[in-house]
């Protein structure tokens, strides 16, 4: 019975069990997902001040608090909406490729909130982090790859991974949290409409997961019950999210090869997707001095999940670019650099940007469709005016478990991310409040930090 094993799993799980890599990687995700929100503020001032008044409506003393926001506290479920929100907003948050999902947007604002109302310590923080990933990302894979036809996994699978969070930190044990993935299976919901619009549920959904998934265990807790086989029941989870669906993947491995470690940390500010090849497309033109104004054609020949999902050339908003690869591909043809300021309004109406972006294909290769999801390869090739091509192809994107940030770009990442809004001093504050999780007898709530 596959949901009584991953409840089982999460009601037993103690910080004893975890290895120091995962205790490692699990303050890493942290640091990363609130620097990311942090960020929001500054690149996604609107995103951000919606997340704020969202939680305003539903305020609570004691409560939890919103990255970035001086005066608001608010209940946990709606703390975490917030978060969640804000953590996604310049979609610079962490990716599990073989479960297709931005983990820490979901499970990170679940901790963070019930680690304040809870008063947990800083090892029960990771313990309930580190529960809500592998479920999450073991549910992911056990619906891919065919979920993702309409499905946005990072706020369906989410929604299971914040619940298994939701209930470590509330303390559930095996039976309760059973519930509670019951209650967050039936809740589960996002569509991936928003490629083609650029709108922002794409920010909205791992923030609703979140918060379905604070509701889901504190209904548990209540004594509400669910379905208790709602993952591999003929007409539950798995089998209605999927049409090849893989009860194994579920508990394969679990407590024993942890899927944290298979995190990655993004690079660039945009779909993950589109790292390969901007990878390829910067490794070009930076190596040959190409005008871009003599662009007469650019190919990325790349896996088929890239051209029906992440291809489309209808920019008209920020968030429409960071999800466009034939947009990332050609800003980063233009400027011979990607990051934050190529997403800026006046980048993406740019003509010359447009006019590269027209020229811009994806194909998708089956050879290279043989490497997905393993890897996530793309061969672009520039072709000029004149009949000279240039070609590249990346495999692995920077920042994936095969080509790892380094905890020093990790944390040049995070300090970034946080320019905009915090003093330096504040900054180091941050920084040690997290990286000294293991050691700490009570979380002080690191919104309040970035106050």
């Amino acid at each position: 019975m596959t949901t009584k094993a991953l409840a089982d799993f999460v009601a037993t799980l103690r910080y004893e069990d975890l290895p120091e890599a995962v205790v490692s990687q699990a303050c890493r995700l942290i640091l990363d997902a609130v620097g990311c929100a942090v960020s929001a503020w500054t690149e996604d001032p609107e995103k951000a001040r919606i997340a704020r008044d969202i939680a305003t409506l539903y305020p609570a003393s004691p409560g939890a608090g919103v990255i970035g926001a001086p005066d608001v506290v608010a209940q946990p479920a709606f703390a975490a909406l917030a978060n969640g929100i804000l953590i996604n907003a310049a979609d610079n948050d962490d990716t599990h490729k073989r479960a297709l999902l931005h983990v820490g947007s979901v499970v990170v604002p679940t901790a963070l909130a019930l680690a304040e109302t809870e008063r947990l310590s800083g090892r029960d923080l990771i313990v309930a982090l580190v529960a809500g990933y592998e479920v999450a990302v073991r549910v992911g894979m056990a619906v891919m790859p065919t979920h993702y036809r309409f499905w946005h996994s990072t706020a369906t699978n989410g929604t299971l991974g914040a619940a298994a969070a939701a209930a470590k930190a509330l303390r559930l044990d095996a039976a309760a949290t059973r519930m509670a993935l019951g209650l967050a299976g039936t809740q589960a919901a996002g569509l991936n409409t928003f490629f083609e619009s650029g709108d922002m549920t794409k920010s909205i959904h791992p923030g609703k997961a979140a918060l379905n998934g604070v509701l889901s265990a504190q209904l548990a807790r209540l004594g509400a019950t669910s379905p208790p086989t709602i993952l591999e029941h003929p007409k539950g989870y798995l089998n209605a999210f999927s049409l090849e669906p893989k009860l194994e993947a579920l508990t394969a491995g679990l407590g024993a090869e942890w899927e944290i470690l298979q995190n990655g940390f993004k690079f660039f500010p945009s779909i993950l997707a589109s790292h390969s090849p901007i990878q390829a497309t910067l490794a070009i033109v930076q190596r040959h001095a190409i005008d871009p104004a003599r662009i007469a054609r650019v190919t990325n020949e790349t896996y088929t999940t890239v051209s029906t999902h992440f291809s489309s050339k209808e920019v008209g908003s920020v968030m429409a670019a960071r999800v466009s690869v034939p947009y990332c591909i050609a800003v980063a043809a233009v400027d011979r650099v990607l990051t934050q300021a190529q997403f800026a309004p006046a980048r993406i109406h740019d003509p010359l940007v447009r006019q590269v972006l027209s020229r811009t294909e994806v194909i998708a290769d089956p050879a290279l469709d043989a490497l997905y999801p393993a890897k996530f390869p793309a061969r672009v090739t520039i072709t000029l005016d004149d009949g000279q091509a240039f070609s590249e192809t990346v495999l692995l994107p920077k920042g994936d478990p095969g080509a790892p940030l380094s905890d020093q770009e990790i944390d040049e990442k995070f300090q970034a991310n946080c320019a905009g809004l915090l003093s330096a001093n504040a900054v180091d504050r941050l920084r040690a409040a997290i990286l000294g999780l293991p050691e700490a007898a009570a979380t002080a709530g690191f919104p309040a930090l970035t106050r």
